[in-house]
């Protein structure tokens, strides 16, 4: 009785203290997104400016991992992007984020405000306890160049080029159009 009564009162001191990790994992999460789409933005503006939307194509393609590669140096885990209709194959989601995206679909279409739809989970692993986040990211009126319906022709012609099984069209402003996904191994 003396080991049962010692285990329940274990379990109620760790719950504060597991929550508090919890915190403390989403804000670090929230910071890594930030400096993750802030970068991406930041080159997507730039190549842009410097030669219309056809020269933002490179930048998701070959910008995008290498910042995601940094943030994910600096978080001590995984970040990146991924969607249920994405553009890239490498970015295609793993079965927990399907799950978390149908999931963001269905808050979206329920009236949540899309700037606060995340989740955050602790998942056991292969026996290994992993952090796992994602934060929708919502189509913004500049998404449309690329991701929306009526793309230029040129445009379009050069995403078949260098996407040839790209689902990523016909969003609309206010879409989710993907999530940033963040992962980090707890052990």
């Amino acid at each position: 009785m003396k080991k049962l009564v010692l285990a329940a009162l274990a379990v109620c001191l760790a719950a504060p203290a597991m929550a508090a990790d919890m915190e403390a994992l989403v804000a670090e999460s929230r910071g890594a997104i930030k400096g993750f789409g802030g970068s991406l933005k930041a080159a997507l503006v730039g190549a842009v400016e410097q030669g219309g939307p056809l020269n933002a194509i490179g930048v998701c393609n070959m910008d995008a991992p290498a910042i995601a590669a940094t943030q994910s140096a600096a978080f001590h885990g995984r970040v990146g992007r991924t969607s249920l209709r994405r553009r890239n194959a490498a970015n295609a989601p793993d079965g927990w984020e399907m799950d978390v995206l149908n999931a963001f679909e269905d808050r979206l279409a329920a009236g949540e405000d899309i700037a606060g739809i995340d989740h955050a989970e602790i998942v056991n692993e292969n026996g290994r306890q992993v952090f796992r986040y994602m934060k929708a990211i919502p189509t913004g009126g500049v998404c449309l160049t690329c991701h929306g319906s009526d793309l230029d022709p040129e445009l379009a012609a050069a995403l078949d080029a260098r996407y040839p099984d790209d689902q990523a069209r016909g969003f609309a402003a206010g879409d989710i159009r993907g999530a940033f996904t963040l992962r980090k191994y707890l052990d």
